[in-house]
């Protein structure tokens, strides 16, 4: 099984491949922990708060 990595620029989990599908970037790090599940970010206050809109697992916190 594939370690799960995050995306440094919008924090969203990866689970295979070197680029996030959903910004394009390729700076991931596996030094992070905790999950965000989003189901609806348009109504969710955590979303709003860290800026997320979409659909998606992400991390809570990225580790530098």
């Amino acid at each position: 099984m594939p370690e799960e990595k995050a995306c440094k620029a919008c924090r969203m989990i990866i689970s295979h491949g070197d680029v996030c599908p959903l910004c394009g970037s390729t700076d991931l790090t596996n030094k992070w922990n905790g999950y965000i599940i989003l189901f609806n970010p348009e109504k969710s206050y955590v979303a709003k708060k860290l800026g997320l809109k979409v659909n998606s697992v992400f991390a809570l916190n990225i580790k530098e």
